[in-house]
Order: structure tokens, then C-alpha cells, then sequence
């Protein structure tokens, strides 16, 4: 899905790190990257205070809106407080022609007072999720993920996730290369899966075992055509099963299975759109083993067949 015009929408008492992050990731200028027409746009009269105690003017008012293909709401200042009509009027008229409507962190409570994600998949900060649910019941809210993509409407966890979300948005425009280079030069992960738990109540410390399952993540990313099981992966981080699995979920945040399906797809992708090699050589690479167990996955994660994905960022 390209687009081109992306309008991201501040206000009065924003927090300056959700209005930079749309701002870093689809307004600055990455090499390798097709630049995109950022507008920044004003929810209500200016100027506006951020959280910081300083100030920003925005030259374009909310009007920008009908003219964008992905608009985003990075924040809101209070779940309590009703956000403009106008705002919210736009977002409804946006929707109905088609437009990418996102809201990161509290930002899912401005799309669901415009009641756009009645009857969707949604998510919000950790900490807000359970006032969110009880404000808006018909809304399937999902606590546990960094972000949801359902459709046409996006919504993400709180904080760092927005830039997950955002790089998620990057990829399906213009693919994995071109979201790996901003992650690298924002020196973040490159790709975390939407469904990547998004509060983990116990990092793993540095330990032995910590250093030992970092050294296991790196290898299995350099030879993911093998056959992995869970014993033989405890095994080779010479650990129990029971302390492994335990291990891999609190470093991770994901199951073994879980992970391992998250990486095989993102390379997947990546080759999909850079190389020219045949599905079933894809499929053997990844750990896949057969085009038609590649076939399957890769649509039920992404809705497209890999020869879609392919004609898509060919094109």
C-alpha cells in the first residue's frame, strides 16, 4: 500500500516525543529512502504548548486533512476530555473516502470517539487499556500487542511502540529495506512484530544465561533453514527446557514458535522484495521447507500470497 501524503495531527499540551515520532520517521530525510509530504497540522488555534513547557507553531490547519492518504494521531492530552468535533468530524469524512487512519498510544481514544473502531481491533497504552475498554465495550481490545493493523485503521501501544508502528507503516509502503535503513539510523530494532507483548514485568538481567540466549537469538537468525525445536535450542543454550522457555519469553516477550515465525517472515519479506529467487528457494532458506508452508503463513500474517508481496514492491 504507497502513499504519499501524510498528515500528523498535534494540539495544545502534546508530548513532544509523540509528536516527533511520525515527524523522524516520515519527515526526515533517510538515504534510500523515498521522501514522503509531511504536514503538520493544528487540532485548535495556536500556539500550541507542549508538555515540555515550550511552545510550537503549526502553519496548516486540520483542513489538510482531506487531502491526506495516512493521517496520524500521535497522542491525546486526556482520555477524559472529548477532542474537537472538527477533528473528529475530519477523521470520520477521512475514513469514508479511504484514507490510513492512525492513532498511536492514547492517541486510539481520538479514533474511537470519532467511532471508527466500533467493532475493530484496537490497542492502546498498557496502563490505559482497561479505562479503554470499559469507555468504548465495543471495541476488541487487545492489552498485549505493540500495535494492531486491522485494515484500513491502526492503533499502537504507548511510547516507543509509535515508533514500531510507524516503521510497520514504512514497510508495507516501500518494504523491509527501506524501514531497516531508518531503524538503523534511529538505532532501534528494525522489526518488531505487531503482536510482541508490549510490557515484559521481568527483564532478564545480564547474566550468563541472558548472554548465552542473546548468543542462541544471533545464531538462529544466521541459520534459520535448519530444523528448530525447543530441546534442541535448550540444548544448545545448555539450559532445562522449563528454565529455557522461561528464559526466551521474558528476553523476547514471545514463545519460541512464536519468534521463530516472526523471523522467518521478515526475511522472507526482505528477499521477497529485493532478490529474484523462487518461492520454494525462499521457502528453503527461511526454514520454511516447502513453498506451500510458506504460502500459508505468509498470508495468514500478511493477507497476501508472497507472489503479491512480490508484484507489489516490483512494481
Amino acid at each position: 500500500m504507497a502513499f504519499q501524503t501524510i498528515a500528523v495531527v498535534t494540539f495544545d499540551q502534546i508530548s513532544p516525543f509523540h509528536l516527533a515520532v511520525p515527524c523522524v520517521v516520515f519527515g526526515d530525510i533517510h538515504p534510500g529512502v523515498p521522501a514522503f509530504d509531511l504536514l503538520v497540522c493544528a487540532a485548535e488555534p495556536g500556539p500550541l504548548r507542549t508538555t515540555a513547557g515550550f511552545e510550537v507553531s503549526v502553519r496548516h490547519g486540520i483542513d489538510v486533512l482531506a487531502r491526506a492518504d495516512v493521517i496520524i494521531v500521535p497522542s491525546w492530552r486526556d482520555p477524559a476530555e472529548r477532542p474537537p468535533a472538527a477533528l473528529l468530524a475530519a477523521l470520520v469524512t477521512a475514513d469514508a473516502r479511504g484514507a490510513r487512519i492512525v492513532g498511536l498510544c492514547l492517541g486510539a481514544y481520538v479514533l474511537a470517539e470519532a467511532g471508527l473502531l466500533a467493532g475493530r481491533r484496537a490497542t492502546t497504552h498498557w496502563s490505559y487499556a482497561a479505562d479503554f475498554a470499559q469507555r468504548y465495550p465495543a471495541i476488541q481490545v487487545d492489552a498485549d500487542v505493540l500495535y494492531v493493523d486491522d485494515g484500513s485503521l491502526t492503533t499502537s501501544a504507548g511510547t516507543a511502540a509509535g515508533i514500531d508502528c510507524c516503521l510497520h507503516l514504512l514497510r508495507q509502503a516501500h518494504g523491509s529495506e527501506a524501514a531497516n535503513r531508518v531503524a538503523r539510523r534511529l538505532v532501534v530494532p528494525p522489526h518488531r512484530q505487531g503482536g510482541q507483548v508490549q510490557f515484559i514485568e521481568q527483564p532478564v538481567p545480564e547474566t550468563l544465561r541472558a548472554s548465552r540466549l542473546s548468543e542462541l537469538l544471533d545464531w538462529i537468525r544466521g541459520n534459520l533453514a535448519l530444523l528448530h525445536t525447543v530441546d534442541s535450542l535448550a540444548r544448545r543454550a545448555r539450559m532445562s527446557r522449563r528454565t529455557f522457555t522461561r528464559q526466551f519469553r521474558r528476553q523476547t516477550g514471545m514463545s519460541v514458535g512464536s519468534w521463530l515465525l516472526a523471523e522467518r517472515l521478515s526475511v522472507a519479506q526482505r528477499l521477497l522484495e529485493t532478490t529474484e529467487q523462487p518461492i520454494e528457494g525462499i521457502a528453503y532458506f527461511t526454514g520454511f521447507r516447502t513453498a506451500s508452508s510458506l504460502r500459508q503463513s505468509f498470508k495468514a500474517a500478511f493477507g497476501v500470497a508472497p507472489s503479491a508481496w512480490r508484484e507489489t514492491f516490483r512494481a
